[in-house]
């Protein structure tokens, strides 16, 4: 969404800078994405000056060239070689200087130089008006009919204005902040300023010439529908400042009447619609559904299909003249001989207008206002501003009673407050005259004030206040989340004790956990293609969640696993070389089984590339299974996870991988993902990946946490490499390991498993890390490397074990 400085300063008084002003916007949650300074004519006709022709003379080497001497103002005149026949002395002309920038296309601009031309020397060019934007004739130059002093701006005389336009990244449930005055609230809310609202006192009924009556069949998906009727307007393009208004948020004008309901709608919020009202036939307005297949011409001239859940404005032989909320018919439409306009300002249904506008496959700024909400107790204020807009700039007579079909009025709602509430979700203790003060900016009244609480009185315009915690968002939103001071003692992440499993907690300090080790944390979209549980068998197509009304065939579908929408975020970085990668992610899963929605928490971890950067120090490595396994680990430790058991697998989503199991429940999965899984999101490069069982977990987490001291003597390491058959787990190794010597090893590490070339096939060589301590008493090399000896022999024997030296 755009919003230009120049406009909005008509609603409030602004005394901050365009910087500071952005900062204010993005502050309050209307995001700043970009900010541009715009003139109505490209370029500003910067260095462009009025000039007087004193000499005009025939090119010597060129018959159609003269060469002219130009008053620019300065302290002599200057020579300028020009091309045009109608050149003459004594024209006052537009100059463009030496230096200067020229914009006949937009993406097309030319630097003017000193130049010569012919062998002559020309100091700058005398310009045509569609070389600077002001008209489309090149016949000759353009010759002023002006008085004004030479050397004077070209942006003065043909009173150029430039702008600032701010690019807002508007969330989608800040429908009361599409419009101007809706930025000019948040502005209040922040410095105190009032809004004023353009005056509507001067709309008057002239005449009842063109009464139009509304019938409203649908009133769910209408509750209310506003419209009026003025006669005798002359359409035409529209004024200077309308258009610069429309073209600074990058609307093309298009007619006065049109101008005037796109002018209305960016100011206010409020979509409107212009009806030619001789189109509309038995005087009336139908707001109605049509058969199944009904078919209907829209503006585009494209002919589309209507669905009888598409809600309609017909006439009053129920001839459809509009898609309610989304788009004018191509026959009802204001031309250029329309006499007789009905404007429309209606209340839509949020939902009806998303569904149809998904359906016809047709977004309007229209239809992007109503699908997130807007404000039913404005239409008739909308009309009025518009009506008197047109009468301005149309002229014409207002030909009817406003008539306002609302049959169930949308009533404030009412929110009970606790203070309590309010400090514990901000985090900070606010005054209670500070609370009422900011919602009072923000058109919320308090009611019903006691020591404990309040009533919030939420306009209905504010779709996305509802409940409490709303509120408070608005509230910490104004003070503002950078006035909220860190506290002065912080909380430890060591989690040594927990009476009971706190979800939250533990997903923050699962988080700060990864965080430490070098991941970073991704929020991926729950939709996701279909073809990925189409493809891979380990999946079951019958369990997918289907979106009814999909936003597009890739987002068709809810994810049954993490994976299928972190492929294509590790694929958007790898195609922008950012190939070494450390992601986790907290999300939910989908799936439908025996008619009934199930949803999971899981963690997925990701890991591909290289380890780290590479340095001086030492050359990196690329990420192996171990490192994956490694902060599996560090998961399951953190929260004191026991008796994990380890199983291989392999499926069509990983070319090898475990399963970690607690009580003989899956928990996590991890593995190097199938190329197969990769090339659904275009991958080439190595991924590992880690899906856990969050649910899972939090309920085998071992919250009887004991401790023991530090033992006096050291730890020893050994290494080992095993060739062995590729169907052995690791898990079968542990337990030989732990049967032999469980009261010396205190771990065993996996750091590299390898099938290939260089071993025979059918096998399968694993590097082990074991740890070895005794709490009573320091190692001997004899003890540890007879410990060692038993543990080959174990290995050779049980699992025919080949020992690599």
């Amino acid at each position: 969404m755009k919003i230009a400085l120049n406009w909005l300063k008509k609603y409030i008084n602004i005394t901050q800078s365009p910087e500071e002003l952005s900062e204010t916007l993005t502050n309050t949650g209307l995001e700043v994405e970009g900010m541009e300074e715009i003139e109505t004519v490209p370029g500003g006709l910067k260095g462009l000056v009025i000039g007087e022709v004193k000499t005009c003379i025939k090119h010597p080497n060129a018959d159609k060239l003269s060469i002219t001497t130009v008053d620019i103002g300065e302290a002599e005149a200057v020579q300028i070689v020009c091309g045009a026949p109608n050149v003459a002395a004594g024209q006052k002309v537009v100059v463009a200087t030496v230096n200067s920038t020229l914009y006949p296309k937009p993406d097309e601009p030319f630097k003017i130089k000193k130049s010569k031309i012919r062998g002559e020397v020309s100091m700058g060019m005398i310009c045509a008006e569609d070389e600077i934007g002001m008209g489309t004739s090149h016949d000759g130059i353009m010759v002023l009919d002006t008085d004004k002093a030479n050397g004077t701006p070209a942006a003065e005389y043909f009173n150029i204005e430039s702008d600032i336009v701010y690019e807002i990244g508007l969330t989608p449930n800040r429908a009361d902040a599409m419009g101007h005055i809706g930025a000019a609230r948040d502005i209040k809310a922040v410095t105190g300023e009032e809004v004023h609202f353009p005056s509507i006192l001067d709309f008057e009924v002239e005449n009842q010439d063109l009464e139009i009556k509304v019938e409203i069949e649908n009133k769910e998906a209408c509750p209310r529908y506003s419209g009026v009727s003025i006669s005798g307007v002359e359409v035409a393009p529209s004024p200077e400042w309308l258009q610069n208004a429309l073209k600074s948020i990058g609307l093309q004008p298009i007619n006065n009447v049109v101008d005037v309901t796109n002018f209305v709608m960016h100011e206010l919020g409020q979509p409107l619609h212009a009806f030619n009202a001789d189109k509309i036939k038995g005087n009336t307005i139908k707001v109605k559904n049509l058969a199944e297949g009904t078919k209907f011409i829209t503006l585009d001239e494209k002919e589309r299909k209507l669905s009888e859940k598409d809600l309609m404005i017909c006439d009053g032989d129920s001839n459809p003249l509009c898609i309610a909320g989304v788009f004018g018919g191509i026959d009802s439409g204001v031309k250029d001989d329309t006499t007789k306009v009905f404007l429309e300002s209606a209340y839509f249904s949020a939902d009806s207008v998303r569904k149809t506008s998904q359906t016809q496959q047709l977004k309007t700024d229209a239809s992007f206002r109503y699908e997130r909400g807007t404000d039913p107790n404005i239409t008739v204020y909308a009309l009025k501003r518009a009506a008197l807009l047109i009468q301005e700039v149309a002229g014409g007579k207002i030909s009817s009673e406003i008539q306002d079909v609302y049959p169930t009025e949308i009533a404030d709602r009412q929110i009970a407050m606790k203070y309590k509430n309010i400090d514990r979700l901000i985090g900070k203790k606010l005054k209670k005259d500070e609370i009422h003060t900011i919602l009072t900016r923000l058109d919320i009244e308090t009611e019903s004030k006691t020591e404990e609480g309040f009533t919030a009185i939420v306009p209905p315009y504010r779709v996305d206040v509802t409940r409490e915690a709303d509120v408070i968002e608005e509230i910490i939103r104004i003070y503002g989340f950078n006035n909220i001071d860190l506290p002065e003692t912080l909380s430890s992440s060591y989690m040594a004790s927990f009476p009971e499993v706190d979800p939250v907690k533990m997903r923050k300090e699962a988080g700060l956990l990864l965080t430490a080790n070098g991941f970073q944390e991704i929020m991926t979209n729950s939709l996701t293609k279909s073809k990925f549980s189409e493809t891979l068998d380990g999946f079951n197509q019958e369990e997918n969640v289907e979106i009814l009304n999909k936003l597009s065939e890739d987002l068709g579908v809810m994810r049954q696993d993490l994976m299928f929408t972190a492929l294509d975020v590790l694929a958007y970085n790898i195609n922008r070389r950012q190939t070494d990668l450390k992601f986790y992610e907290f999300g939910k899963i989908y799936k439908k089984i025996n008619a009934k929605y199930k949803e999971e928490m899981r963690l997925g971890i990701y890991l591909t590339g290289k380890n780290e950067a590479e340095n001086w120090i030492r050359k990196n490595e690329s990420v192996k299974f171990h490192d994956l396994y490694s902060a599996v680990l560090k998961i399951f430790n953190k929260f004191n996870a026991e008796s994990i058991e380890n199983e291989e697998f392999h499926d069509d989503c990983f070319d090898y991988g475990l399963k970690l199991k607690i009580n003989r429940k899956t928990v996590a999965e991890l593995g190097k993902i199938s190329k197969k899984a990769l090339k659904l999101s275009g991958l080439k490069q190595e991924v590992f990946y880690a899906n856990i069982n969050w649910d899972a977990l939090l309920k085998l987490v071992n919250t009887n946490i004991q401790f023991e001291a530090v033992s006096k003597f050291p730890e020893v390491k050994r290494d080992l490499s095993l060739v062995i058959d590729e169907n052995i787990s690791y898990d079968e190794i542990k337990k030989i390991s732990l049967k032999q010597a469980q009261y010396l090893i205190s771990n065993i590490d996996v750091f590299d498993v390898y099938q290939g070339d260089k071993i025979e096939k059918g096998k399968k060589a694993y590097a082990l890390s074991f740890t070895l301590q005794d709490k009573t008493k320091t190692l001997t090399d004899k003890i540890i490397d007879k410990t060692m000896d038993k543990l080959m022999k174990a290995f050779e024997k049980e699992i025919g074990a080949v020992i690599r030296k």
